[in-house]
């Protein structure tokens, strides 16, 4: 473990960058001041009615089977299941989780499977899988083929799946050898950035450590499997890019000792591998307010952010000094982390999603608010939205019941400006009955439910769906990986237990979304 006097400040390297940034889109109301903070409540305690009207089962297009609930005119399909065989005939991998979409016409090599099969646009999907020590996916892009200890491989990574003419039409593994492949972020170039969400100091057989990003082409034969360490070495959750200046923006997800991060590259290229010719990562500090406290919330608070040089992205874990608030005291902070608040950076409960719309970061920690014992940290999230240009952040949404949200974790933005939620906790039961759901927001950051969870499958459901995945009731198992086409008629989501790839379709244009 390496250590680290946090009460001295260490001399950083360089100074903050000066970023040209250009004119700011608009969302409408979602940033104007229309929370609840102005008429006296702080935080939403219930959603409103959905603007798509109520949901029912509907029966999947692929199956038969109900696993969704959603609003009158929506349909969907199903593909890209746990043990589904792959086109090298490897299982598909498990616990799928962030994804995004990417146009791949006229882009790279054209899979086997695509030759000839119709004349509609191309999309490439890839796709997280949260999987820790497992069966490794084999992969053109590998990164730890080594001993974790007791004979265990490094089993998350990468899969690309092909969607073309309203159709599925494949997958392949893209990446592998790397562990608790979490969320992550799509690039401007086009390009996904796949996130390892673990914070540990243990070496592999081979000499190599985790808790890195990686980035993934949609041509799997490019794919390199090579960390970007300068991107830090933490609990990574997601990343976004401002395409103005090409800052990557990085979220954490360790309880209570989480930074905001953001990475300037020395090569503003914006091309596949230009994130390896380094760059400075750096912390968000709360002007005028060092170590400012984020674990808790309510709408409309705002903090002006500035931001402070991390020397070492790759420095092990630290044990958390005496007296750190909110944390036992065996407890460690990741390296970055460590370095940050040593220099007054804030903190949050638990970054998680992160998603670049308009000149805005929509950012959403998981964990905003207490628990019913008066823990810090364990509340129900929160929204927060950083304008790239002046650099003030505001909490849009903070959820004080289950009921408003429960534990948001990835989202996304529709080419229209909806903000979609996808919700981690799904045991606290609504009108619905029990299960996770897919959140939306109003232009006001108002909540309502747009979908729910509702795969409860028995043995003859999965025989006759041709399936491999466990029964069981999976309604509580997260949403994960929202994305939209490009055109906006379609939002694809994971389900990561048992683990299943949706495409949504319907008409959106009857609400916000």
């Amino acid at each position: 473990m390496a250590e680290l006097d946090l009460s001295r400040r260490q001399v950083l390297k360089g100074s903050a960058a000066a970023m040209a940034v250009g004119a700011i889109g608009s969302l409408g109301g979602l940033y104007a001041n229309q929370a609840l903070a102005a008429t006296g409540d702080p935080t939403r305690m219930a959603p409103i009615p959905s603007p798509y009207g109520p949901l029912a089962p509907v029966a999947d297009q692929t199956t038969g089977l109900p696993l969704l609930q959603l609003p009158n005119g929506f349909s969907y399909q199903s593909f890209g299941w746990t043990g589904d065989l792959m086109s090298d005939g490897q299982p598909c991998p498990g616990r799928h989780d962030g994804m995004a979409v990417m146009s791949a016409h006229g882009r790279g090599r054209a899979p086997l499977i695509l030759r000839g099969r119709g004349r509609g646009a191309e999309m490439v999907l890839i796709r997280n899988h949260e999987v820790g020590a497992g069966r490794p996916i084999l992969a053109p892009g590998m990164y730890d083929t080594g001993d974790l200890g007791n004979g265990a491989r490094a089993g998350g990574g990468t899969t690309t799946l092909y969607w073309r003419d309203g159709e599925f039409r494949g997958m392949e593994a893209s990446l592998g050898g790397t562990l608790v492949n979490c969320a992550g972020g799509p690039t401007p170039w086009g390009t996904w950035l796949s996130c390892e969400e673990i914070k540990t100091d243990a070496v592999s057989s081979t000499g190599r450590r985790h808790g890195y990003v990686f980035e993934v082409h949609p041509d799997t034969e490019r794919t390199t499997g090579r960390p970007l360490v300068q991107l830090g070495r933490f609990s990574h959750e997601a990343v976004a890019i401002d395409p103005r200046t090409g800052v990557v923006y990085l979220t954490e997800d360790d309880r209570n000792k989480s930074a905001l991060y953001r990475f300037i590259p020395n090569d503003r290229g914006g091309r596949p591998g230009s994130l390896e010719n380094g760059g400075r990562l750096q912390a968000a500090r709360a002007r005028g307010r060092p170590n400012a406290d984020l674990t808790m919330a309510t709408i409309g608070t705002e903090v002006a952010l500035e931001w402070v040089d991390i020397a070492d992205p790759d420095l092990g874990t630290v044990q958390a000094p005496a007296g750190f608030p909110d944390v036992s005291a065996t407890d460690t902070l990741s390296g970055p982390f460590a370095q940050a608040w040593s220099e007054g950076a804030l903190r949050m409960a638990r970054g998680e999603g992160i998603w670049y719309a308009n000149g805005r970061m929509f950012i959403v920690d998981t964990a905003t608010g207490m628990d019913a014992t008066g823990r810090r940290g364990r509340g129900n999230g929160a929204v927060w939205v950083l304008d790239l240009e002046s650099q003030r952040m505001r909490a849009l949404f903070v959820s004080g019941n289950q009921l408003a949200a429960h534990n948001p974790d990835n989202v996304t933005v529709s080419p229209r400006g909806g903000v979609v939620l996808c919700e981690d906790g799904g045991e606290s039961p609504d009108v619905y009955g029990p299960g996770s759901r897919l959140i939306g927001l109003t232009r006001g950051g108002e909540s309502f439910y747009f979908a729910k969870n509702n795969i409860a499958l028995t043995a003859g459901d999965i025989a006759r769906a041709g399936k491999s995945v466990p029964e069981g009731d999976h309604r509580d198992s997260e949403f994960c990986g929202a994305c939209w086409d490009p055109s906006g008629r379609t939002l694809f989501v994971n389900v990561q237990t048992p683990g299943i790839t949706l495409a949504i379709s319907g008409p959106w244009l009857h609400g916000p979304l």
